[in-house]
């Protein structure tokens, strides 16, 4: 098999694979410091509000703290904060996700202060220094 045939066939083979550990993505910040980011399907997006919040937003805690809505099926926010478990709710009223903002690519991870995020085709997984966290999907919300 000639050295050409043989790299065309392991391109062929995994040129269906996913990008899986595409690495961290960076994503600037506003001049207040809030980040924020979808998911690329638009389903799932969030804002990032650092430690004293901003001129418009005050986190209940002071902050940093970590917010992601879904949009479908139903609309449904999760808020992770520095310490203690994630926040569901369920009917947030307000329904103002998902901007045109950048997008975490499936594969690709973001980081800032204490909180992480990993995207995937499966869902959106976020978690904090602190050990707890959420996942988000168009299928299920769970938080710990």
């Amino acid at each position: 098999m000639s050295a050409r045939i043989f790299s065309a066939a392991v391109l062929a083979a995994f040129a269906w694979l996913p990008q899986a550990h595409a690495g961290n993505q960076t994503i600037p910040a506003s001049a207040e410091g809030q980040v924020e980011f979808n998911t690329p399907s638009g389903n799932i997006g969030c804002i990032y509000t650092p430690k004293g919040g901003t001129s418009t937003y005050q986190p209940r805690d002071g902050g940093p703290e970590l917010s992601c809505s879904r949009v479908e099926p139903s609309y449904v926010t999760v808020i992770l904060g520095p310490k203690g478990p994630a926040t569901l709710i369920k009917n947030p009223g307000e329904q103002g996700c998902c901007s045109d903002a950048t997008k975490l690519g499936y594969g690709n991870s973001w980081s800032k202060g204490s909180f992480t995020c990993l995207s995937s085709t499966k869902g959106l997984t976020c978690t904090s220094s602190s050990g707890h966290g959420f996942f988000v999907s168009k299928a299920k919300v769970t938080v710990k």
